[in-house]
Parts: C-alpha cells; structure tokens; sequence
C-alpha cells in the first residue's frame, strides 16, 4: 500500500499549510491576537467551532489516499476513512432497509419450501448483527467518554502549565468558555463513537437503493461539501483581491475595465454560467477517457473542475467591495504620505491598502462557504454539480427525490444528508456571525 495524492489531496493539504502559517504569523500581532480571543469569547462561537473542527478532520482524512492492491479492498484507492469504515464500504444490502432495521424494508418474492409456493416476505439483512444492542451501546459510549477525557484532560493540563507565565495571551485564553468547548467535545465524541460502534452491527441511518450503508455516504460526502467551500476560496481570492484592489487604487481606464468585467459576469444568472462551464468541462472529459485511469480519479477531477468554476463566477461581490474600500483608504493621510515620499504603487497596495481590506476578506470567506456547501447541493440536485458516482448531499437528495413519493416512504436517505448538512451550515453561518461581528470596525461587539 502506497501513498496516492488526488489533484484535490494536493490542493487541500497546501491550503491547510497556508492558512496554518497565515494564521501563526498573524497570532504573532497582539493586536489580531486580541481580536481572534475576542471572537472566541462568545459560547456560540466556540460551540461552533468544535463543530466545524470535526467536519474539517473527518473531511482531511477522507483527503489521504492510499493505492490498496490488499484483497480487502481490491486494487483500488482508499483512504484513511475508507479503511475505517471497510466493515461498510466493502459490504452491501440487496435494496432499502431502514436505521437500525434487521430486515429489507420491502417484501420480495420467495418460494416456501413448506407450503410450496411462492410468498411474499421481508427478507433478513445479509450484513447485520442482532442481539448485540445493548453491549454495542454501552462499548459506544464508553469509547467515546473515554477519548474526550482524554484529550480534555491534556487540554486541562496544557492550560494549567500556561497559567502560571501570566502573560496577556494567557489572560486573554483563560476569559474563554471552555465549559463550553468541553461540553461539545465531548457530546459529539460520544455520538460519533457510539454510532461508530454501532454501524459494526447495524446500518445505523439505514440503506439506499442498491444496499448502500447511508452513514458511510453521509461521512464520505463531508469531504465533497468542505472542499467546494475551502478550495473554492484559492480561485476567488486571488481574482477579487487583485481585481478590487487594482480598480480602487489605479481608477481610470484600469477601474472602467475591471468594473465592465464584474458587471458583465455579475448580469449573468450564476446557474447558467455555471451550468455552461460544467457541460464545456463534462464534453472534454468525455472526449479524453484516456485521461483517467480509474473512476475515482475522474469524479476527482470533475470536482476539480467544478471548483475552478464556482471561483470563477463568485468573486464579482468582493471584488466590489474591496473596490469600494480602496477608494476610502487611498485618500487616507498614510497612503498620501508614501506617495508623497516616492513609495512604489505596488509597495503602497501590498504594504498599506491590502492589510487594512483583511477584515472585509475575512468576513466574506466565511460567510461564503455556508453558500457555497449548499450550491454543490443544487447543482448537484439539477445534474450540473459533482460526478454522479461521487458521495456527496446534492447526489443524495437528487437520489432521495423519488424515493419519498414512494410507497412505504423512504425518508431516510433525504434525513441523512439533509442533518449533516444542515449541522455544517448551521456552525458556519453562526460561526461567521461572530467574526462579522467583531472584525468588521463598524460593529459594536
């Protein structure tokens, strides 16, 4: 078994590299120091980043791939995730069978070897443990008491070494809630353990279609909906930046041209231009198979792509706002001073204009990602998003909308994307709130 970097594996790991040393230069500032603690002063805030740390680790070890030639997986690439969760990937049901259920959740066809004739029953679950309940529970739980004890107890520890250098990063990490923090943890240790636990014996959130453990497809899907809403970012950043940046400083024809760009891009519906994109892209992948040399490498690529074309499309409003702003800050008596003394343009831009725009970038990368974990789930619902053969919400509810005109019901697989769905959005958007609050200069938190 050998390491196997996906073009996303790269993309996404260079991103936590850069975003871990932005953020440790920009802690080595009291004055972002003092503003980050500030963030973290509020429960939601903590609360939800706890939340947003889970889906980020499980997301990051869904992103190490390993090229398998085991008989347990076959020649193929897995990954960490997929290697925990073998007991489910590798295993399949006939069809639908509901949470925690022990048979099919529609009845078939059999032959009685008794009655000699043909009957309609519930067939047993081929992949499912009965009996074991309550051991299952209680070993779930266990696990997880113990993990977030763990880890909390080293926290405790770590904390009580750092009080006694009484700095003023020190007080300012003591006034946050970490009850709260705490009590989070550990709340979703347990869940997470327990219903680890429990998929070794049951489909926990059911099954699809074609027998497919619903739990394994909701954790593979967090990687699909978290890497749209980080990566897309290393596409948009850069255009607005650059873009807003020169408009406001240089005016002139340089701000009439970039203004007539995000315009016209802005006129245009986002779907349709996404959905143009996405079908020029699909056409060139179908005219190169011999680009991909397994179906995993070409729905990677596909994601790629798709993250190339939300970028593309969504930097048009940051670009106007940091236009806006540059023009405030370029009549500012500092940035008159340099170019009085003979300070390059591009000295001035890097040097005065774009850090005094970081709380705008700040702001607007967070409040986008919620929006854009949900677009992958539309463009994905109308057809024009992720690779069919790829786990991900949108997939699942575009999957799941036949399934509850039904009769019986399947409303499991719409719940189960749907939850951790909205779990994602919900921590990010009060996430978000926070830092708006207290890193926009015009709020009074």
């Amino acid at each position: 078994m050998s390491l196997y970097l996906l073009w996303t594996d790269i993309l996404v790991w260079l991103l936590v590299v850069v975003m871990a040393t932005s953020f440790w230069r920009m802690m080595r500032s009291p004055l972002a120091r003092e503003r980050w603690y500030r963030i973290f002063h509020a429960k939601v805030a903590v609360a939800s980043a706890i939340v947003l740390g889970f889906y980020v680790v499980i997301a990051l070890s869904d992103s190490i791939h390993f090229k398998s030639t085991d008989s347990g997986y076959g020649n193929q690439i897995v990954s960490l995730l997929d290697m925990a969760m073998v007991h489910r990937k590798s295993t399949s049901e006939r069809t639908y069978s509901a949470p925690f259920a022990d048979h099919e959740y529609t009845r078939s066809i059999v032959t009685d070897e008794a009655q000699k004739k043909r009957v309609q029953r519930f067939l047993p679950l081929r992949y499912v443990q009965t009996g074991h309940f309550l051991r299952d529970t209680i070993e779930g739980l266990g696990t997880g008491i113990l993990f977030a004890a763990l880890l909390i107890g080293l926290h405790l520890w770590w904390r009580a070494r750092s009080a006694h250098k009484h700095s003023p990063a020190s007080e300012l990490h003591s006034s946050i809630p970490w009850r709260t923090a705490y009590t989070v943890f550990a709340l979703l240790s347990i869940l997470l353990a327990w219903l680890y636990i429990m998929s070794f014996s049951y489909h926990v959130l059911g099954t699809d279609k074609v027998g497919g453990d619903l739990f394994y497809a909701s954790l593979k899907s967090i990687r699909t909906g978290v890497l749209i809403g980080t990566l897309t970012t290393l596409v948009t950043l850069p255009l607005a930046v650059i873009l807003g940046v020169s408009a406001g400083y240089f005016r002139g024809w340089v701000d009439d041209l970039i203004q007539y760009l995000y315009t016209t891009l802005s006129s245009i519906p986002g779907v349709l231009l996404i959905a143009a994109g996405v079908l020029m892209m699909q056409v060139m992948m179908e005219s190169h198979p011999e680009w991909f040399a397994s179906t995993l490498e070409r729905s990677d690529l596909r994601l790629l792509f798709l993250i190339m074309i939300l970028g593309v499309t969504s930097w048009t409003s940051l670009c106007r706002m940091l236009r806006a702003e540059t023009l405030r800050i370029a009549q500012m008596d500092y940035v008159i001073a340099a170019q009085a003394f003979g300070v390059g343009r591009w000295r001035i831009m890097l040097r005065h204009i774009v850090p005094n725009l970081m709380h705008i970038i700040l702001i607007s990368v967070v409040l986008d990602f919620s929006g854009l974990v949900l677009a992958e789930a539309v463009l994905s619902y109308v057809g024009v998003g992720v690779d069919p053969t790829m786990y991900s919400w949108g997939n699942m509810i575009n999957q799941a909308r036949l399934e509850m005109a039904r009769e019986p019901m399947v409303w499991w697989s719409l719940f189960s994307a749907f939850s951790f769905m909205f779990v994602l959005v919900l921590a990010a958007n009060l996430f978000s709130d926070r830092v708006q609050q207290v890193l926009d200069p015009r709020s009074d938190a």
